[in-house]
């Protein structure tokens, strides 16, 4: 992680591609095109890449899962439960389609807690959408079983997940949808760009739709001719970023094994160091090993790690204090600072997040380092990086 570690011939092909044809729209121009659709051929590899039958490529992670809330009927006085640890792209996804975002305690797979599930569903709650963070996987079998208990829709948010399962089943594909990011730091990036998967011809149809102001689709070469059956926005990608994307998914399984490889060296290095335990994962062998997270005693141990890994050259990210990745740090989120005024200010229904409380969740993250892996390093670099570990601990 990330892909482009690993940029080469295969990439530049696909965007000269592209060049040779001056058509960067993923729409229309087919005299012109050459036989090239990028869009169109990255959604049926990403089909066949997580068993899902459609796939739609929007311009970012945070485009797909608002188009998978709106297309699964999600919307305004409607509640989408999520966790506190994820990117604020989650919470800003759903306040984008008019609904609350509710917050769930985590456990220590870090991602929603199937057994909080329960004590934070209202009458207004309309979806789940965990979020498999730091590319593996939450228990995901149990919180699709509170969901199908509740009538609640079930939307992943599995973009930071791409090449992970659940016993063999791919991440993104136990809900009603779920969703992908490729931007510039993902395991397989199109520089910029998301994308959202469903078995469901009709919410792939809405999110074709909404995707693009609400063409159909249906007016063959003139757009003008297209029907708009929904209100929609532009969350469009360019052949450009597709063209760099679908030869980054060709490269999908090689990259996961470099991952998988370096994680487990640097994870056995670790093994029976004092007060060290690692993140539970449901299903260790789909891992995407993005990440290696572990734990320490307390928050002062976890600080004091934490600063003598960055002293030897190894820095781990501090979740607990990232301004992006915890509520802790959504200061913006908890004045309600929004460029307007957010949707549920006008029912009078905001919830309080200032006064919010998640103890659970807190306890899990002031003891979490998270090792960013990375598919560039040498077994030279894997070897000194595993001597700065063993060092900053001695020390």
């Amino acid at each position: 992680m990330p892909g482009f570690e690993i940029f080469g011939d295969e990439e530049r092909q696909q965007v000269q591609d592209v060049l040779d044809t001056g058509v960067l729209f993923r729409y229309g121009f087919e005299e012109k095109r050459q036989g090239h659709f990028k869009a169109a051929e990255f959604e049926q590899k990403l089909c066949e890449i997580t068993g899902s039958r459609h796939a739609h490529l929007c311009s970012s992670g945070t485009a797909a899962l608002c188009t998978a809330l709106a297309a699964c009927g999600v919307g305004a006085g409607d509640e989408v439960i999520i966790p506190p640890f994820t990117f604020v792209a989650s919470f800003e996804a759903v306040i984008q389609v008019g609904a609350t975002p509710v917050f769930c305690d985590i456990d220590e797979t870090l991602c929603l807690d199937p057994d909080s599930l329960h004590g934070v569903i209202s009458e207004r709650a309309r979806a789940v959408v965990p979020v498999h963070m730091c590319g593996s996987m939450a228990r995901i079998d149990e919180i699709k079983a509170v969901c199908d208990q509740n009538g609640l829709l079930l939307i992943e948010d599995a973009c930071q997940s791409l090449g992970a399962t659940f016993k063999g089943k791919s991440l993104g594909t136990f809900g009603q949808a779920g969703c992908f990011s490729f931007d510039a730091v993902k395991t397989v990036t199109c520089g910029e760009g998301g994308g959202l998967i469903t078995d469901s011809q009709e919410i792939y149809l809405k999110a074709d739709q909404y995707a693009d102001h609400g063409h159909d689709h249906l007016g063959g070469p003139d757009r003008g001719a297209d029907g708009h059956p929904i209100i929609g926005t532009n969350f469009r990608i360019s052949e450009l970023n597709a063209a760099v994307g679908l030869a980054q998914l060709g490269k999908l399984d090689q990259i996961v094994a470099i991952q998988r490889k370096n994680k487990q060296a640097i994870k056995d290095a670790m093994i029976g160091l004092d007060g060290v335990t690692f993140r539970y994962l449901p299903d260790p062998t789909g891992d995407s090993a993005t990440f290696l997270s572990f734990f320490l005693e307390d928050e002062t141990r976890t600080r004091e790690v934490a600063k003598a890994l960055a002293d030897n050259g190894v820095g781990c990210p501090y979740w607990y204090d990232n301004n992006w990745h915890y509520l802790r740090k959504w200061h913006h989120l908890k004045q309600l600072n929004g460029a307007g005024k957010l949707p549920f200010e006008l029912t009078g229904q905001a919830p309080d997040y200032q006064n919010l409380e998640l103890t659970a969740s807190d306890d899990i993250m002031k003891r979490c380092l998270s090792m960013q892996i990375m598919l560039s390093w040498s077994d030279e670099e894997i070897e000194n990086r595993i001597k700065a570990v063993l060092k900053a601990f001695k020390g």
